[in-house]
């Protein structure tokens, strides 16, 4: 019997790849956002809507899996207002799927993230925020590999794609000074490879490993190499300066690419990506050059697996003023989440000079000004431990949807942050007064909070 492997964005390039090339090897769950029609979709996969914000669904969505391959990379926003940014979204969805993943005891679970430089220097936060979901996904139970890679090249890769489009473009390039940066970008056939090599291998189980292709090459090149592939000539040349602003305006508008997108990628080019050694590197070492690998990618387009047809019509009409807020608040004492959801209770009205009240009834919380209820949470016992605390949005003058959104406090890396979120809020006041009232109080509370948990003695009390 083939073993069954769930794949969290599956619909993207190395998901939909993998699961064409090795169709008879596995039998596949996959995860997306989107509702496919199963009609339409190859009998090897089996298609599952699932919002991977929430813990009971990716949970649900996970049943009958034995190996998981996490493929997750939270750029593009799925609510109307998405009060958060890509690395703190990141997370949550990582401790979800680790959380998930250990209620189903799944065997293992595979992360492609990116090479980390050999620097003393910060990383780049799209680079942090790869390492940090590789923490994230390793706290779980279920043993982690994790796959670093730089480019990766092969029909449909959006990296590769946007180094096209340049080429294509602009006969004439001054670049800025991150193009002289050296990377080993990897033929997709490898990557693809590789993660078969290292599903269900115990000798990779709970290690890390470094992939890239045979050669080192900076950007310059590659984008050299590229114009000779498709007969263009080309010249390039660089300015020495490294200009962010600069790059990014560059990349989008000539690469045609979202600078949501953009932004945090090139920020990560500045850094030489460069392989180190390791047992899967040495296992493969007959790896397909740039060349090849481009030369593929540029004209082989025709064969890239086709995306199974949406769903016109969803059972459920979504709601259209859906509010998400994310935010990572420091937690310098390591305090459980349990700690820090009941002092958020306290210190809410001491914030506000006690014009707000909570009240307290059973297991539900009633935030309110005179005899006006602005919010009420009904907490959730059973799905709360000192990890995760757990709320959903009841009622109150503020929201328009009773059934709909919950809150939470997380405790993640170790303990390290507090992320404080809200899901699916969706609020009763029209949507312009809303933006420049409510969510900015939101976000100033939150900062405060977050300012607060700085300062508290380190042995006080949830009522302190």
């Amino acid at each position: 019997m083939k073993p069954t492997v769930a794949i969290a964005g599956a619909s993207g390039f190395i998901g939909l790849w993998f699961m064409e090339k090795y169709r008879d090897k596995y039998s596949f769950i996959g995860l997306s956002r989107r509702k496919y029609d199963p009609d339409f979709s190859p009998a090897h996969i089996e298609w599952r809507q699932v919002d991977l914000f929430s813990l009971s669904q990716t949970t649900e969505a996970l049943k009958g899996a034995d190996y998981a391959i996490y493929l997750v990379h939270s750029m593009q926003p799925s609510t109307r207002m998405n009060q958060s940014t890509f690395d703190n979204t990141d997370i949550l969805l990582a401790d979800n799927f680790a959380r998930a993943a250990s209620a189903n005891a799944i065997k293992q679970i595979i992360f492609l993230g990116g090479i980390l430089p050999d620097t003393d220097q910060p990383y780049s936060r799209h680079l942090r925020s790869r390492y940090e979901v590789e923490r994230t996904l390793s706290l779980g139970s279920a043993p982690l590999t994790s796959l670093r890679a730089g480019i990766i090249v092969g029909p449909g890769g959006s990296s590769f794609s946007i180094m096209e489009k340049l080429v294509r473009k602009l006969p004439i390039m001054v670049c800025p000074s991150w193009t002289r940066s050296i990377s080993q970008p990897i033929a997709l056939s490898d990557v693809l490879k590789m993660l078969d090599q290292c599903l269900g291998h115990r000798p990779f189980f709970n290690n890390v490993f470094d992939i890239g292709g045979p050669e080192k090459l900076s950007y310059i090149e590659l984008m050299q190499q590229v114009g000779i592939l498709l007969g263009l000539q080309r010249w390039i040349t660089t300015v020495p300066f490294f200009s962010p602003r600069m790059s990014k305006l560059w990349v989008s508008t000539f690469g045609d690419t979202s600078p949501t997108l953009v932004s945090p990628l090139v920020e990560s080019l500045k850094y030489d990506l460069l392989v180190r050694d390791n047992p899967l590197m040495k296992q493969n070492p007959d790896l397909v050059t740039f060349k090849e690998a481009a030369q593929n990618a540029l004209f082989a387009k025709d064969s890239i697996p086709v995306r199974p047809k949406k769903l016109l019509e969803p059972q459920n009409k979504p709601e259209k003023n859906t509010v998400r807020s994310v935010q990572r608040l420091p937690n310098p004492h390591n305090r459980s989440a349990t700690w820090v959801a009941r002092r958020y209770q306290t210190w809410l009205p001491r914030f506000f000079r006690y014009l707000l009240k909570v009240d307290h009834q059973q297991d539900t919380s009633t935030f309110r000004i005179g005899s006006v209820e602005l919010l009420q949470f009904r907490f959730v016992e059973d799905r709360s431990d000192d990890n995760r605390q757990l709320f959903y949005i009841i009622g109150g003058k503020l929201v328009k949807r009773r059934d709909y959104g919950w809150l939470e406090f997380r405790r993640v890396l170790d303990g390290k942050y507090i992320i404080a979120a809200i899901h699916e809020f969706v609020p009763t006041l029209p949507w312009f007064i809303y933006v420049v009232t409510q969510a900015v109080m939101h976000l100033i509370v939150m900062h405060q909070f977050g300012k607060y948990l700085e300062s508290v003695p380190p042995q006080a009390p949830a009522d302190y």
